[in-house]
């Protein structure tokens, strides 16, 4: 038994059996680790003061544990005084609980229950965190030294067989986001988990394959050059290089210069009641929640990464992760004065239809559909109440969302008024890009144009100059509609991009022939030029969006909607809604028309098909069928220099092929061959009976051509052709059909009547 030590003074000598358990459970971590290392750090003379200040614990933790020590050994320390309690508190899994529980101050008692800790010591740990819901200054993280006060993303992760170092940026000046809610969720973390254990478990390996104990100087180099590569990446992001953990235990010293780049990289120890695994955690919580372009997608890549180093072959090592995300919103040096300009303008009064029931969207969907229709009729079609009915109507009226018809006679009782929607009672801005032109118009409640512009753009342009030009373009067409357009009555602007495009997060990921603009978060940069809500679609579901508000009742039912453009896209219709999908890239039919087709390659990867490009194929196709190749050059300026290099081709065989020129002919009818093909599929899989053909390549002179082909083909040889006729009908959209659609999109989330279930599915039913 030790000696008894005075109440502040050292414990006395320590057996050497005693000190060797002590030393395992100070280095095993857990709940004995604080216990050890006060009777150890007791034993070398310290006193409560220090010894609290050194592990970040009470003096009243320091004072007890002693005592029990004193009194009772190690068994002493491994009994648990207070049931239920954690002897120890883990700050960043607290952290990590929360942001993700569902918010407000409930979700701090959720946390402390499911943790087994008191409320208090919860809301301690959000306050220093600086998470409450009031907060109004950016997180702190309480790394050693703490992170500066500003907000924070998670920029990189290194990690070699010594160590793992993760890359924070952050950003002095910027204010603290709004809350985006939750985009990631357990099972991407989950997911993140496992492979980082793998890539830890190979890591090892490698580092005991190596030539000894001692740290390798190229992987010092491996680090100094990543810290340098992100430095030129995120020259306008503050970074911050935390060690997560380190076999050599090199002492950290208060900044690092990397050898490569003279700009300064903080360095940075994980918080002192964090463990290194839980505090990644937090990180990524932290950001995700935060930030809205740090969608799963950036930590579905982190974990595709990480992967890939622990399934290295041999033949092919990977001597580390190197990991280092894509620019995030703001980073393209985006002219914040143009979006301050814009929030002066009078554009500022946006939004202001505020609709106060599902009821009130029920009712104006039934208005929409039919056109024009009495309150009773309403009523009979939404099982509402005439009073309810009525009500709403009046309320509708004096808003100016509805007018009222010229009275109908009525066989018995005094005359009905029927109602309609006021088209005029609100606008929306839809812009529409593409790799050769951006358009831009605006629409009112009816669908109808009132005033469109196009801007010329070169896929090879600069991403910066890219996004001034989109936002130019929509301020010049605001700004011609603004005789037209009521200033309380404008809803927002819907951006419509080729896919595939990651809406969480805002980001256009991989468009095709614009391979300069990949991974750009345009919404978010888009945001800061206009002060109305902004919404992304991909440009398929756009043009279903445009179709289904636009077409009313004869788009009152499922339907896919074949887009024509620089590749073929399909938006769906079904139950009801927009069908997205998980992560809204529903409609990728370009895979599905090469399955149909059996084109594959020889790793068994749908092949990217010529003829789902129509612009390009067909005028190919023509050119090998005799027909004489296309001055485009001289065909643009007969047309008045609207169309250009493959759009004029294209649009020169489709005259061709009207004319009745056989090689023209032949070369629209093979396209439109194979669109059928996938739109069997279509047809097949879902269970449909309405296609709809639009776009931009979907021209009068080649309409015939696809309606005929893909009429019959999916009439013809579906399985099910016995119970069914297929309609393929020409979209009512007009050229401008993904514009249009983007701008419909701000109307078909404002009106449209959705209830959320649990699953969450929408559910189209009237509440009383």
């Amino acid at each position: 038994m030790p000696e008894a030590p005075s109440d502040d003074g050292p414990v006395g000598s320590l057996p050497p059996e005693h000190r060797a358990v002590l030393r395992r459970w100070a280095e095993e971590g857990g709940p004995l680790a604080t216990r050890a290392s006060v009777v150890l750090l007791a034993a070398d003379g310290l006193r409560d003061a220090e010894i609290s200040r050194r592990l970040g614990v009470s003096r009243q933790t320091v004072g007890s544990w002693r005592q029990r020590w004193t009194s009772a050994g190690l068994d002493g320390l491994e009994h648990r005084p207070r049931t239920g309690r954690p002897a120890t508190v883990d700050e960043a899994e607290v952290v990590t609980r929360t942001l993700l529980a569902p918010g407000g101050s409930g979700a701090s008692r959720a946390v402390a229950r499911e943790l087994g800790l008191s409320h208090a010591t919860v809301a301690g740990i959000r306050r220093r965190w600086r998470l409450g819901p009031d907060e109004a200054r950016a997180p702190s993280v309480p790394t050693r030294p703490p992170l500066p006060g500003a907000p924070v993303w998670l920029m990189g992760l290194y990690v070699d067989p010594s160590r793992a170092v993760l890359l924070a940026g952050t950003r002095r000046g910027a204010a603290r986001p709004a809350a985006a809610g939750t985009v990631i969720g357990t099972e991407v973390l989950a997911g993140l988990d496992r492979a980082l254990e793998a890539a830890l478990t190979a890591a090892k390996a490698r580092g005991a394959e190596g030539a000894g104990p001692a740290r390798d100087r190229s992987e010092d180099h491996g680090l100094s050059e990543y810290l340098a590569e992100a430095s030129r990446s995120h020259p306008d992001l503050g970074l911050h290089a935390i060690t997560l953990w380190d076999t050599d235990a090199v002492p950290v010293s208060p900044s690092y210069e990397g050898q490569v780049t003279s700009r300064q990289v903080t360095r940075h120890q994980i918080p002192a009641r964090s463990t290194w695994r839980t505090f990644l955690r937090a990180m990524v919580a932290l950001d995700s929640t935060s930030h809205p372009e740090s969608s799963r997608r950036v930590y579905l890549d982190l974990a595709a990464e990480l992967e890939r180093y622990a399934t290295a072959r041999s033949d092919r090592p990977c001597d580390a992760v190197r990991w280092l995300r894509e620019n995030v919103a703001g980073h393209l040096g985006t002219d914040r004065t143009i979006g301050a300009t814009a929030r002066n303008q009078s554009w500022s009064g946006v939004n202001q239809i505020d609709l106060g029931s599902f009821n009130e969207c029920v009712v104006i969907e039934t208005v929409r559909l039919s056109g024009t229709i009495t309150r009773g009729e309403i009523a009979h079609r939404t099982g509402l109440t005439q009073q309810s009915v009525s009500r709403i109507a009046r309320s509708l009226l004096d808003r100016g969302i509805l007018i009222e018809d010229a009275q109908r006679r009525a066989t018995s009782g005094k005359p009905r008024t029927p109602v309609r929607l006021c088209g005029t009672a609100a606008h929306a801005l839809g812009i529409h890009i593409d790799p050769e032109v951006l358009t831009a118009v605006v629409i009112d409640l009816d669908g109808a144009i009132v005033c469109t512009r196009t801007r010329p753009v070169t896929a090879d342009i600069d991403p910066a100059e890219f996004v001034e030009r989109v936002a130019a373009l929509g301020r010049e067409t605001l700004t011609e509609a603004r005789g037209a357009v009521r200033e309380d009555g404008f809803l927002g602007i819907g951006v419509a991009v080729p896919g595939p495009v990651d809406i969480a997060s805002g980001t256009v990921l991989g468009p095709p022939l614009m391979s300069a603009w990949g991974d750009l978060p345009l919404l978010y940069l888009l945001k800061d030029h206009f002060p109305c809500p902004v919404l992304m679609e991909k440009d398929s579901t756009a043009a279903a969006a445009g179709e289904r508000w636009i077409g009313r009742d004869r788009r009152a039912r499922d339907f896919a909607y074949l887009y024509l453009g620089t590749g073929v896209g399909t938006g769906l219709y079904l139950n009801g809604d927009i069908y997205r999908g998980i992560s809204a890239n529903a409609g990728e039919f370009g895979q599905l028309c090469a399955i149909a087709l059996g084109r594959v390659d020889k790793d068994g990867r749908p092949e990217i098909l010529p003829e789902c490009n129509p612009p390009v194929s067909v005028p190919d196709l023509a050119v090998r069928r005799g027909m004489r190749p296309v001055r485009t050059a001289s065909w643009s300026a007969s047309s008045g220099g609207t169309a250009s290099g493959s759009t004029a081709a294209y649009l020169a065989v489709g005259e061709a092929a009207a004319a009745g020129d056989p090689a023209a002919s032949a070369a629209v009818r093979e396209v439109a061959q194979a669109v059928g093909r996938g739109a069997l599929g279509l047809v097949d899989l879902l269970d449909i009976d309405l296609i709809v053909l639009g776009g931009p390549f979907f021209t009068e002179d080649v309409a015939g051509f696809y309606l005929d082909e893909i009429t019959r083909t999916v009439n013809e040889f579906p399985t099910a052709r016995r119970l069914r006729r297929v309609e393929v009908e020409p979209s009512v959209l007009s050229a401008e059909a993904a514009a249009v659609g983007a701008a419909s999109t701000i109307f078909h989330a404002t009106f449209t009547p959705r209830l959320r279930g649990r699953e969450g599915r929408a559910r189209h039913l009237p509440t009383g």
